[in-house]
């Protein structure tokens, strides 16, 4: 960043470090230990599918990656795609590095541009959906805790409960307007 940049009030984009996923999982031994909110065992990449791009190319080259198991590609009502990992609850490290290899295979093959985040199934003991999402533009976490998709309301007390604890495991996103629900992402 230059002099000018600085006297004009222009700010440095935050760069992605896809790096930051491996700290999911002592995120979630502080959130086991402190509030008994467990991984479900499934994560999931979001993206905007561009127009001729390879994804079957790059799917099968995840699927190698995976040990041959396939992500499930979901499409959602606003157009993006979702390739979903499963892994059992209890192999985190599994699912991160599952996660890291499906943003890095899609980042060489020209998508980097069009990920958007990537998120980590959490439920609590009463069973409510929450996530970890990371926010690829920005190289940062929030959490998502939905209620009710259909009336999309969200539990804003656990997220902020849920930063609280993690702040120190992982990058917080630090501007709270840039928590954006998640409605309907699979693996919630």
């Amino acid at each position: 960043m230059g002099l000018f940049d600085s006297l004009l009030g222009r700010s440095k984009q935050a760069q992605p470090n896809l790096d930051a996923l491996f700290s999911l999982p002592s995120a979630v031994l502080t959130l086991e230990a402190a509030a008994d909110i467990r991984p479900t065992g499934s994560g999931a990449v979001c993206f905007r599918e561009s127009e001729g791009a390879p994804l079957a190319r790059v799917k099968a080259e995840i699927t190698t990656l995976l040990g041959g198991a396939e992500p499930q590609e979901v499409h959602d009502s606003y157009g993006y795609t979702w390739l979903v990992v499963r892994r059992p609850p209890d192999d985190m490290a599994s699912l991160v590095t599952d996660l890291h290899a499906v943003n890095s295979s899609l980042e060489s093959a020209g998508f980097g541009p069009s990920l958007l985040c990537s998120t980590m199934g959490l439920r609590t003991s009463s069973a409510q959906p929450v996530a970890l999402v990371y926010l690829y533009k920005r190289g940062t976490f929030y959490p998502f805790a939905p209620l009710d998709a259909a009336t999309q309301r969200r539990d804003s007390a656990l997220e902020l409960q849920v930063r609280a604890l993690v702040a120190d495991d992982v990058p917080i996103e630090s501007d709270v307007s840039r928590w954006f629900p998640v409605w309907g992402a699979p693996g919630l």
